[in-house]
């Protein structure tokens, strides 16, 4: 297997929640940080998280909002697409430096990752940008069988917000029904949703993510000062208030 590594994803210019979690993460002694896209998008502080991620030793895929700040949004709703326009004209501030560089940073993020039986994704291994796998997609059998087809042993991704484990036998298991939030790969193909940095959507307001460490993957929760995210997002006119209010229900 590899060294022992954290997977993030979702971070959505969520500098506070980012910061606490890369503080848990250096805590344990993990230098390797694969994040699984949606850097920007919802959040205040899109330049922000952006170095941050320049910086870090791993991997950063292309996450929807990241492309869409590259180009046009499609499909969005109206706050996720007002956030967008309002991401985009942080990055082209004539006054921030290096903006360059932040653009071609986001142009360059691969849309998928592979490391021998594992692949690291932002939707799922079938649309690696846009697809979503929900919990219920448990109960579609052509859809399962086509994500899995796709698997060498494990699929890391996001985009949902909401962590959990899908098995190749049609069950799914939130953190909370793993003993001590753990699991522990056996032969049999699974995907894992890591969850999210910045926007969790699982009813629990603190950040989330995974570490690997040899056959086990492990979820941690993150508390962070999320009061201070709200106040900018509220403070923010071309970002929904919503968007703020949200994060104080995990929701």
């Amino acid at each position: 297997m590899f060294v022992k590594r954290a997977v993030i994803s979702d971070i959505h210019s969520n500098l506070e929640a980012f910061e606490a979690v890369l503080k848990d993460i250096e805590s344990q002694g993990i230098t390797e940080i694969f994040c699984l896209g949606d850097l920007v998008g919802y959040g205040p502080n899109p330049v922000e998280c952006i170095d941050i991620m320049r910086k870090l030793n791993g991997v950063c895929l292309l996450g929807n909002h990241d492309q869409a700040s590259l180009f046009d949004p499609e499909g969005f709703n109206t706050s996720a697409e007002q956030a967008i326009f309002w991401t985009r004209a942080q990055l082209e501030n004539p006054r921030l430096a290096n903006a360059n560089e932040r653009w071609d940073f986001l142009n360059e993020l691969p849309r998928m990752f592979r490391d021998d039986d594992f692949l690291f994704v932002h939707g799922s291994p079938r649309n690696p940008l846009n697809e979503y796998v929900f919990q219920d997609d448990i109960y579609n059998d052509r859809k399962m069988e086509r994500l899995f087809a796709l698997i060498p042993l494990c699929c890391f991704q996001g985009h949902t917000h909401v962590p959990g484990i899908f098995t190749e036998d049609r069950e799914f298991y939130r953190p909370d029904n793993l003993t001590n939030g753990r699991y522990t790969l056996g032969n049999s193909k699974i995907m894992v949703n890591v969850g999210s940095v910045g926007q969790p959507r699982d009813g629990d307001n603190k950040a989330c993510y995974v570490v690997i460490e040899d056959r086990t993957i492990s979820y941690r929760r993150v508390a962070y000062p999320l009061e201070k995210t709200v106040e900018k997002i509220l403070a923010i006119e071309k970002l929904d208030n919503y968007l703020g209010l949200r994060l104080r229900d995990g929701k």
